[in-house]
């Protein structure tokens, strides 16, 4: 796709990346077929086609990103769905990345949004305010079932019942037997509140299996939900304190690894070297971090299972997070772990379309994100599952609300059949 920047205009870091990522895409349209939002609207604008062509002219024109180009970046799930489905390589995800914090800076939301924007950035990454904002939400969730459907019964619906557990205070879990790796666990933000359950599985399961475990002590939120909002120099605080608080851990004991149970943020650490490259306090080590992150499954599949005790025939449906299977290219693992621990795997239709959950996707644009749960709950339950598996936590809750089989972590599974307790949620 032609460009016309001015030089003065290449001068600027980001549209000079723009200007690089826009030039490779050749207008094919070979990512219409696989955007859940083309999908759903057949509108070219809700195509990753469309949103490069709007990105392009609105950062030509110089001028602030308008409520119609606005509208069109939001409807965005970040899924990435296009970048695997795209020949000509183009690295959508960090144009769409760009787009989000010219928005940010320069278009100004209905107080409304804004309002809402800001308390998601302000509580979501914060494990102990996000704990006392799920016990007012639990006492509200019976208004969800009166409320118009909009973004307030969204946010109800999405809070689970049950106890918020505290968040995980730094410490070491020692492996059992022969310690084969040291690695640290991103305890995460939002899950280690509302299912507290997937990281004492994924100790559980990491120990069990040769690993030494590692809460490391300043290591939060990844800073996924700020970026995705936009936020860029809010996700870089977060980034630079995982960073420090690792490379602190890696250089006094030793890290082979730093485990990730939530896709969506395991994309997002193993972008810190881009997203903190032009920074020369923090580049290399950003790097390093990068490089050691690793998806629980990617550790499990080199370090191999443990016999199975259970399990045995049990049919699961394994849904495939877009975090999981485009942003960070995992495809086989996960599944291949559960059929060695002896369950029938089943992949349902349209595996590749997003859930709808994406983040915060599911509270700011609850009617498509409702239409996309419909459609996977569906394609799921087709495939006559007793349980459903995910990488991720915001599409096990997405998909939960959409159907009353079992929606459970895989490391809840594989926990289960070497020797764990059987899933809460089964």
């Amino acid at each position: 796709m032609q460009t016309n920047f001015t030089l003065a205009q290449l001068a600027d870091p980001k549209v000079a990346v723009a200007d690089t990522i826009i030039r490779k895409c050749v207008h094919c349209g070979f990512c219409t077929a696989t955007c859940p939002t083309y999908v759903l609207r057949g509108d070219e604008n809700d195509s990753p086609r469309g949103r490069i062509y709007l990105i392009k002219q609105t950062l030509e024109s110089g001028q602030p990103p308008s409520a119609a180009v606005t509208l069109h970046v939001d409807r965005c799930l970040s899924c990435l769905s296009c970048m695997t489905t795209c020949p000509s390589g183009v690295d959508y995800m960090h144009l769409i990345d760009i787009a989000r914090t010219r928005i940010e800076a320069g278009y100004r939301r209905p107080w409304a949004d804004r309002l809402l924007r800001r308390m998601l950035g302000a509580v979501l990454p914060h494990p102990r305010r996000f704990r006392a904002v799920m016990v007012l939400a639990w006492m509200a969730k019976p208004l969800g079932l009166v409320l118009p459907q909009g973004r307030l019964a969204a946010m109800l619906a999405l809070a689970p019942v049950g106890t918020a557990a505290a968040p995980l205070r730094p410490q070491v879990f020692p492996a059992q037997g022969q310690r084969r790796m040291r690695v640290a666990l991103l305890a995460g933000c939002v899950q280690q509140v509302i299912a507290a359950n997937i990281n004492a599985a994924t100790i559980r399961l990491l120990t069990r299996h040769g690993c030494e475990v590692v809460i490391a002590a300043g290591a939060g939120c990844c800073g996924a939900l700020t970026h995705h909002l936009g936020r860029e120099d809010e996700a870089r605080s977060f980034a630079r304190r995982n960073i420090a608080a690792w490379l602190r851990e890696r250089d006094r004991h030793g890290l082979d690894a730093i485990i990730v149970n939530a896709s969506g943020c395991g994309t997002v650490l193993k972008d810190y070297g881009h997203m903190l490259r032009q920074d020369p306090h923090w580049a290399e080590g950003a790097a390093a971090v990068a490089a050691l992150a690793k998806d629980v499954s990617e550790v499990m599949a080199a370090l191999g299972l443990q016999p199975g005790v259970v399990g045995e025939g049990t049919v699961v449906a394994y849904h495939a997070a877009c975090s999981l299977q485009h942003g960070q290219r995992i495809r086989q693992a996960p599944q291949t772990l559960l059929n060695d621990a002896g369950f029938v795997v089943r992949e349902p239709a349209e595996g590749h379309l997003c859930c709808g959950s994406a983040g915060v996707y599911n509270i700011l644009e609850p009617v498509m994100a409702r239409q996309l749960r419909e459609r996977k709950a569906g394609a799921i339950e087709d495939t006559g599952p007793q349980i459903i598996a995910a990488g991720n936590v915001g599409c096990i809750l997405q998909i939960a609300g959409g159907t009353r089989l079992p929606v459970v972590h895989t490391v809840e599974l594989l926990d289960w059949a070497t020797g764990g307790p059987r899933p809460s949620g089964l």
